[in-house]
C-alpha cells in the first residue's frame, strides 16, 4: 500500500472513532471482558514501571487507560489523530484535575517524528490494537527508540493473524468472521458504525524482528485466548461459571506456547539497549 492510501486509511480510522467518541464510553464502559482485557494489560504494565515513570501513550482514544495510569502517580503523554476521542479525554482531565499528570497532543502514531512532545519517555504504550490500522507498522516501530530513555519500555497490545476464538465460530456459521483474519492480506476491512476502514494483523514475531535491532525482547501475554473476545455479547454474564474457570484457565497458561499466540490480542514488551538510538 503507498504512502497515500495509508494516511487516507487513518483518516478514514480516525473519523470512523471520532464519530463514536461521544458514546464510546458508554458503550463499552460496562462489558464485564473489555473491565478483564484492562485489567490484565495494566497489571502487565504496572510490572514493568518505575514509580513516577512517564508514558508516551499512542491511540489513547478516550483516555481511560490515561486516566488511571495518570491517578497511579505517573505522567503520561496522551496521542492520538481524532480529535473527538481528544476532546473526551480533555474533559475528563478536567473533571478529575490530573493537568499536571496528563498533557495531549493530536498526532498519529506514522509521525511521530513531529511530536512536540519527544520527551524522551520510559515508556510506549499502545492498547487495543490501535496499531492493527496501519500497515506501516515496522516504519511506526523504527520511531520508538529516540523518544525513549535508556531502559525505556515498549508494551503494545496487538490483534495477531490467528484467533482460536474467532476461528471457532465457523461451527456457528459465522464464516466471514471466522476466516477474517487469514484473509487480510492487503487490509481487512472493518468498520465502526457505517464509517470503513483497513486493518492488518501481526505475529509476535513481526514485532520481536522489527525491534530485535535495539531492544531486548522481556515476552509476551495471549489475551482472550480461553476467555473470549468481548464482541461476544454478555458471556461473563449469561455464563459465569464457565467464564470464572476459563479467566484462571487463561492466567494459569497465559504465558505459554501456544496460548499466548492465539489470544484475540496479544501483551508485549520490550526494553531499549543501551545501543538502541
Amino acid at each position: 500500500m503507498d504512502i497515500e492510501i495509508n494516511q487516507n486509511n487513518e483518516t478514514l480510522t480516525a473519523v470512523a472513532f471520532g464519530r463514536q467518541s461521544a458514546l464510546f464510553d458508554a458503550q463499552y464502559g460496562g462489558n464485564t471482558i473489555i473491565q478483564y482485557k484492562r485489567q490484565r494489560i495494566r497489571t502487565h504494565v504496572l510490572q514493568l514501571l518505575p514509580p513516577g515513570a512517564s508514558i508516551l501513550e499512542l491511540n489513547s482514544g478516550t483516555g481511560e487507560d490515561a486516566i488511571y495510569f495518570a491517578k497511579k502517580d505517573f505522567h503520561v503523554h496522551a496521542t492520538d489523530l481524532s480529535e473527538g476521542m481528544q476532546q473526551i479525554l480533555k474533559l475528563k482531565v478536567k473533571e478529575n484535575h490530573l493537568e499536571a499528570r496528563i498533557t495531549q497532543e493530536c498526532c498519529s502514531y506514522t509521525a511521530l517524528s513531529s511530536l512536540k512532545n519527544k520527551g524522551p519517555f520510559d515508556m510506549i504504550f499502545s492498547n487495543f490494537a490501535g496499531l492493527n490500522c496501519t500497515d506501516a507498522l515496522q516504519a511506526v516501530l523504527g520511531q520508538f527508540g529516540p523518544l525513549l530513555n535508556p531502559g525505556g519500555v515498549v508494551t503494545l497490545v496487538i490483534m495477531p493473524g490467528f484467533c482460536l476464538w474467532e476461528t471457532l465460530l465457523i461451527f456457528r456459521g459465522k464464516f466471514k468472521t471466522a476466516f477474517r483474519r487469514f484473509l487480510s492480506h492487503g487490509g481487512r476491512r472493518a468498520h465502526i458504525d457505517g464509517n470503513y476502514f483497513l486493518c492488518w494483523y501481526y505475529s509476535p514475531g513481526f514485532i520481536r524482528n522489527c525491534l530485535k535491532e535495539s531492544f531486548e525482547f522481556l515476552g509476551t501475554e495471549g489475551l482472550c485466548t480461553a476467555v473470549p473476545p468481548s464482541y461476544i455479547a454478555d458471556f461473563a454474564e449469561t455464563h459465569p461459571r464457565s467464564y470464572r474457570l476459563l479467566k484462571k484457565l487463561e492466567d494459569r497458561f497465559k504465558n505459554k506456547w501456544p496460548w499466548r499466540n492465539i489470544g484475540d490480542y496479544y501483551i508485549i514488551s520490550f526494553k531499549k539497549t543501551e545501543l538502541g538510538s
